[in-house]
């Protein structure tokens, strides 16, 4: 997967297509990624013990697909790729500037 946990994002197709937030979750074997506060969804909650959680209805983080989301570089939405260095070190490059993420 070329997106990882702290990138920001941009999302590119669906109901929150433009809004932008940081990567909180990242699940690969999905191929899906959580943002912050992109894809919220309500959800009731059970009460569980008298203290802990009161229940209740709470708003909760969905997955994205990650196709469709783009990683955001310098403030430009680009695709990622992946360079091989001299020293065999492989790193993620925007495509759009050729730059090391």
């Amino acid at each position: 997967m070329k997106l990882k946990k702290g990138d920001t994002v941009i999302v590119i197709a669906g109901k929150d297509k433009g809004k932008q937030g940081e990567i909180t979750k990242v699940l690969p074997k999905e191929n899906k990624v959580e943002i912050e506060g992109v894809n919220v969804a309500k959800r009731h909650l059970a009460a569980r013990g008298q203290t802990a959680n009161t229940g209740g209805i709470v708003d909760k983080v969905m997955p994205v697909d990650a196709s469709n989301v783009m990683l955001v570089h310098k403030g430009k939405p680009t695709r990622v790729g992946f360079k091989v260095k001299s020293d065999g070190t492989k790193v993620r490059v925007a495509k759009k500037t050729g730059d090391e993420i």
